[in-house]
């Protein structure tokens, strides 16, 4: 059974090819980088599917006025299994980010191209390589007329790279699709080996830190205070919290630790002899899950509060962005059996990580279910010249459709 889905897939480089082509050649842009969503997209991948006879599709759209239809599009498909109680669900996004420098490009990035055994084009890999991969894992049960040993659920959400309001966000505040027996895979992320398997990311603050003191003339610092000097000397303090509060370890993350970093920095004068009145600049802080951000902020409110009297200036913190994510335990079932089905496709042990940056899974987890994120994959998203190898495609297909057969 198992070598009759394989052939399948091994078969499909041409259909692989074919579909990564339709789905680049449809932009498939949020409204917060001048576009129309992903509706046409959708559609364009509905009918694709249901022409290669995936036709339970369920449509599942969020309101969305910023795009001229209005909607922003999330798809299902299923294909019924023997055991519908734990179902392989595998979720992968529409959307894509912009094109960039468009002179960085070798090719047209809406055009893909075959070369060296990758598809390239925007998209290829973020979030295509996972949502083709997906289709062709679900294609080999259907046209080897095989039922699967669990139900396979497609889901194709909108919106992931600008916040997922409109894409996993609103499918789990208005629908009830997911069981906690279920098996949920994100192939949206990974290594070039396959040996990652991401279980937890750690909580993300942004931070806006204003310090206000008096503006003067340089020439007579002593009748101002220079906000500027005490947002540097907040900063330092705020980063050395790292070494003295938070100073937790986990081997699950790289790096290990909490991390306080300040990063952008608004321009206070436009002169050089004055002293300025106020100042801005923002924190990036990714912290390990142990701390909650509200324990975070309450330490650096301390600081602060130190700065403001030795400095004589006030200090103001804003949220850019807050986010906190519960973690899939690296014995939890879902890993068990990617784990299994990793080594069996490609050979190789995979490991459950942790990571920094924040990913739809954080969603999922803090709604209740376990899920991971894991690829095979170049690491090219967001660049140009965006990259899939086609191997990696028909690999993860192979993944995905073990999953289904356990």
């Amino acid at each position: 059974m198992k070598d009759k889905v394989f052939s399948y897939i091994e078969k499909s480089v041409d259909r692989v090819v074919e579909l990564e082509t339709l789905l680049t050649s449809i932009p498939a842009l949020a409204p917060e980088s001048e576009g129309q969503g992903e509706l046409d997209k959708a559609i364009a991948l509905e009918a694709w599917l249901k022409k290669q006879g995936i036709t339970d599709i369920q449509r599942m759209d969020a309101k969305d006025s910023r795009v001229a239809s209005g909607i922003r599009p999330n798809l299902v498909a299923t294909i019924r299994g023997r055991n519908d109680s734990s179902r392989l669900w595998i979720m992968s996004h529409l959307d894509v980010v912009p094109e960039g420098e468009r002179s960085l490009w070798h090719s047209d990035p809406w055009k893909v191209i075959v070369k060296d055994g990758a598809v390239i084009g925007r998209g290829v890999e973020d979030n295509q390589q996972g949502l083709v991969a997906s289709v062709f894992a679900a294609l080999a049960f259907i046209h080897q007329g095989i039922v699967p040993e669990r139900t396979i659920k497609l889901l194709f959400v909108a919106d992931e790279e600008v916040g997922s309001k409109y894409g996993i966000q609103h499918l789990i505040a208005n629908y009830s699709l997911f069981n906690k027996e279920d098996i949920i895979i994100i192939p949206d992320g990974g290594n070039a080996e396959g040996t990652e398997i991401e279980v937890a990311e750690k909580n993300i603050c942004w931070l806006k830190v204003r310090t206000k003191g008096v503006q003067t003339h340089a020439a007579s610092p002593d009748k101002g205070v220079n906000a500027f000097l005490a947002a540097s000397d907040l900063a330092l303090r705020i980063h050395n919290l790292e070494n003295t509060v938070f100073t937790a370890r986990n081997a699950l993350f790289e790096p290990d630790r909490t991390t306080i970093n300040p990063t952008k920095k608004e321009a206070n004068v436009p002169n050089v002899n004055t002293i300025p009145g106020e100042d801005v600049f923002y924190l990036d802080m990714r912290i390990l899950p142990v701390y909650p951000v509200a324990k975070v902020l309450e330490e650096l409110r301390k600081v602060a509060a130190l700065v403001e009297v030795e400095h004589k200036v006030k200090v103001d913190f804003e949220i850019v962005q807050s986010n906190e994510s519960k973690a899939t335990s690296p014995e939890a079932p879902v890993v068990k059996a990617l784990q299994n089905a990793v080594r069996e496709v490609y050979g190789v042990e995979a490991k459950p990580i942790g990571i920094g940056g924040g990913t739809v899974g954080a969603y999922l987890r803090n709604a209740g279910f376990d899920c991971v994120v894991w690829a095979r994959m170049n690491e090219t998203a967001h660049q140009p010249n965006e990259s899939a190898q086609l191997s990696n495609i028909l690999g993860d297909a192979k993944v995905f459709a073990t999953l289904a057969l356990s």
